[in-house]
């Protein structure tokens, strides 16, 4: 990383993002707020765990309406969570979320910050939660934040002392009150924070949901309230905000949906000096904190005042006088951060816009980027571009050039980018995780949000005689008729992407298969070789397969024919491409969800090759698609033909042909015409199919019926899941056919679960129509038996499962392929 990207993600962390969105022309009312908050100094970090756990009411109230730096510390990024609105599970869907949480802040006005901390799933007590986290580096990623962030308030979401909430929620709080304590402490994390100054937050208080039994002791604050830059009320700024999840579910919340009229919000504390009457009692927010600032805070004040909304430019002699006025000043944290919004300030004023574009988001390391650098300014204030600075590019741009108001100037340059630099993957993604914990090599980009940019750029201008640099990056411009202007940031990329036509492979002891894998030149001209790299005991030939590429975006496929063990086995599949003596390993995934900026994700091409013992019986299957899964491949992977189904598709002449259905994640939830046709797929059970549903969640079904026998999901979550993936699995009727055929199932087959057994298992069911097969539970809790139901309807099967094969089957659990086989069986 150069000496200037490790400067933007230190900004990052102080300032939330770095995310690279359309430049559009601030309105005077939004130049307004942004001086508020120039005068205004005081800062709340609100912490809690998850994407969606913060409050963003609050945040919008604190940020939008008093002005103050306001940042959610989210500790996790929703890996281990559900996706409505596609397949993408893991460490894919905690990179959307980050996305979604970015997206809420451009909102609500916050900041965002991430820990290490990984969402392994449900957790039912937070000492289970810190046995997969580790406590001292997520401890030393918060203590870096308000080092970094130096609140004067931390706000948690949950209470500390274990509860009927999720592990990670309280260990969110625990964590955080542990961490008040030591972030002012200078001896705390000196060997990886020696760097940092300690910072000693007023309070830390407890945003307690009015929860009984605190009352007493707690203050109320009221957030209602308009934002005067967009004559929004703070209550639809938030339900906008928190919109933005939309991987959870949340697209169409509302105000109505989070309650409307007056909004109250309840704070217990939990340490520091207490709080009387206001979450800031004894907080200084204005610029006499600062050694010598009380002449910048009259200054800012005045600033204010004389604000003209129909002339911004009017206020840049003000400005420029307050720049000289902060050379007098220290140089924290907050001042660094107060000057970057003086100069986003100034350069508002002025009405000045840069853009660096690129005629491709995508380039090789080593390719020489063509950059078109234009500057705009619409004021009638003299200012003068200057030069460009491209940190770690090479030689500077030098300029002196006069801006012509409302003409852009253009300069158009050429550099190379440097053959070292890695390809663009999440910082958090570039190393093997733990299950609880993300390993960065680079600490200076713990916290921030997402990577820095690859291509940064200064621009330099002289405006009445002072210097002013605005920081951009180098990105694709698209421009469509009607549209805004939007920005797609620079990925560096391999000169190859390598594809695999499916992430598991199936093989029966010592047979052999053909896998197909794909190369793609990123570049015209490139040459090589790909091969596999098998664990040990298996074999693939041939050894390598060769390519040429003339031009880029060319494309081949290459078949190898991979022979397993004759024992069972399982294992990685490593695809390595060598280039010029390079290796290369990187795969290519992009996720483009119109609410998030478009994401391209480079992990290493691998697929997860299981050997093992397992039958099936029919040939066709349909799958009806839910919230989205990819159970369909690997019911193929299994050996069917899947024929993919829509709610309509449920009819006598289609169902009839297939020998079952299965019916994806979270179908009752998301497929909104699924109950007018549910008589229908009964009626195939009846005349002698199979159905297997998958799970389901009791809020928000479609409608009342999941069965045709009678069953209910309760809506108290954590006592109907099993979320410890080792617990102990017992058959309560081994002789029934779901558990002998084709595939005898043990116990043994519960081994190498991930994540958890299973969720939202049935509360209640029609005993007398289906059988419990399994029963599992958690530590310390009497063992569910409703994870897996099976009964007869008519002449066939109807299965309905809590048990998470959306989850094992795309991670190669052979258990799971050998159970989920007999299912799909019944009855043939």
């Amino acid at each position: 990383m150069s000496t200037f990207s490790r400067v933007l993600a230190a900004a990052a962390l102080v300032s939330g993002s770095l995310s690279c969105r359309a430049t559009e022309p601030e309105s005077p009312a939004a130049i307004l707020q942004d001086m508020r908050e120039f005068e205004t100094c005081g800062s709340v970090l609100y912490v809690a765990a998850h994407p969606d756990d913060e409050n963003t009411q609050l945040i919008t109230y604190l940020a939008r309406g008093r002005a103050l730096r306001t940042a959610y510390l989210s500790l996790t990024r929703g890996d281990g969570g559900q996706n409505v609105l596609g397949p993408e599970f893991g460490d894919k869907l905690g990179a959307i979320r980050t996305q979604e949480l970015l997206a809420a802040r451009r909102v609500d006005g916050g900041r965002q910050f991430f820990s290490r901390a990984r969402d392994f799933g449900y957790s039912k007590d937070y000492r289970q939660t810190l046995t997969k986290w580790d406590r001292q580096q997520v401890l030393a990623d918060i203590v870096r934040v308000i080092r970094r962030f130096r609140p004067d308030v931390v706000i948690t979401r949950f209470s500390p002392e274990p509860g009927g909430t999720h592990g990670h929620h309280t260990a969110s709080a625990a964590l955080a009150l542990e961490a008040f304590a030591l972030a002012g402490d200078p001896k705390a994390f000196a060997d990886q924070l020696g760097g940092l100054a300690p910072w000693q937050p007023k309070r830390l208080l407890w945003n307690n949901f009015g929860s009984a039994g605190a009352a007493d002791q707690a203050i109320h604050l009221a957030i209602d309230g308009t934002d005067q830059a967009t004559g929004v009320s703070f209550a639809t700024l938030a339900a906008r905000s928190r919109s933005m999840h939309q991987t959870q579910g949340f697209a169409n919340f509302s105000v109505a949906a989070a309650g409307s009229g007056p909004r109250m919000e309840s704070f217990v504390t939990l340490a520091g000096d207490p709080a009387t009457g206001d979450i800031m009692d004894g907080v200084d927010v204005t610029w006499a904190r600062v050694p010598g600032g009380a002449a910048i805070g009259r200054a800012a004040a005045a600033l204010i005042a004389g604000f003209d909304p129909k002339n911004p430019a009017a206020s840049v002699p003000a400005l420029l006088g307050l720049r000289s006025l902060m050379d007098a000043v220290g140089d924290d944290p907050l001042v660094q951060e107060k000057r970057l919004r003086l100069d986003s300030l100034l350069q508002a004023c002025l009405g000045l816009s840069v853009t660096t574009a690129v005629p491709e988001n995508e380039v090789v390391a080593g390719q020489i980027l063509d950059l078109r650098h234009v500057a705009l300014v619409t004021s009638d204030v003299p200012v003068v571009w200057k030069g460009v600075r491209y940190p770690g590019l090479g030689a500077d741009t030098q300029l002196s050039r006069a801006l012509v108001p409302s003409v852009p100037a253009v300069v158009e340059v050429r550099r190379r980018l440097p053959p070292s630099t890695p390809v663009s993957q999440p910082y958090w993604l570039r190393l093997e995780p733990t299950p609880g914990m993300f390993r960065v090599a680079d600490a200076t980009l713990i916290g921030i949000p997402e990577n820095p940019p690859v291509v940064p750029v200064e621009d330099v201008f002289e405006v009445g005689g002072q210097t002013l640099v605005v920081r951009d990056e180098a990105a694709r411009l698209l421009v469509a008729p009607g549209r805004p202007e939007a920005r797609r940031r620079l990925n560096v990329v391999a000169p190859v992407s390598l594809g695999v036509g499916q992430t598991v492979a199936l093989f029966s002891p010592g047979s052999t298969r053909s896998l197909s894998v794909s190369v793609d030149a990123a570049i015209a001209g490139v040459s090589g070789s790909v091969d596999l790299e098998v664990p040990q005991g298996w074999s693939v030939s041939p050894a390598a397969r060769s390519f040429r590429f003339e031009k880029r975006g060319e494309h081949a496929s290459f078949d190898f024919a991979v022979t397993a063990p004759r024992a069972a086995a399982s294992g990685p599949i490593e695809v390595r491409a060598t280039v010029g003596g390079q290796r290369i390993s990187t795969g290519r995934l992009s996720i483009d969800y119109g609410h998030i900026e478009p994401l391209l994700l480079q992990p290493d091409a691998r697929i997860q090759a299981v050997s093992l013992d397992m039958a099936i019986r029919g040939k066709v299957v349909g799958y009806l698609a839910g919230a989205g899964d990819s159970v369909a491949a690997s019911l193929e992977q299994m050996g069917y033909k899947v024929v993919a189904l829509r709610s309509e598709d449920l009819t006598q002449a289609v169902l009839a042909p297939l020998d079952a259905v299965v019916v994806g994640v979270r179908a009752f939830n998301t497929v909104k015409d699924l109950p007018a046709h549910l008589p229908a797929l009964y009626a195939y059970a009846q005349a002698g199919g199979t159905v297997v549903e998958q799970y389901n969640t009791p809020g928000g079904l479609v409608g009342p019926e999941l069965a045709p026998y009678a069953l209910s999901l309760s809506r108290d979550l954590p006592r109907h899941r099993v979320t410890d993936e080792k617990s102990a699995v017992t058959l309560l009727l081994p002789g029934h056919p779901a558990l002998s055929g084709p595939n005898r199932i043990t116990a043994g087959d519960f081994d190498g679960w991930v994540q958890e057994r299973g969720l939202n298992f049935p509360s209640e069911w029609d005993k007398a129509h289906l059988d419990a097969l399994i029963a599992c539970g958690d530590p310390g809790e009497p063992a569910l038996t409703s994870g897996l139901l099976v009964g007869r309807y008519g002449k066939g099967w109807f299965v309905y499962t809590g048990l998470s094969f959306f989850r094992q089957l795309p991670a190669g659990v052979p258990g799971a392929y050998r159970l989920f086989a007999n299912l799909v069986s019944l009855g043939k």
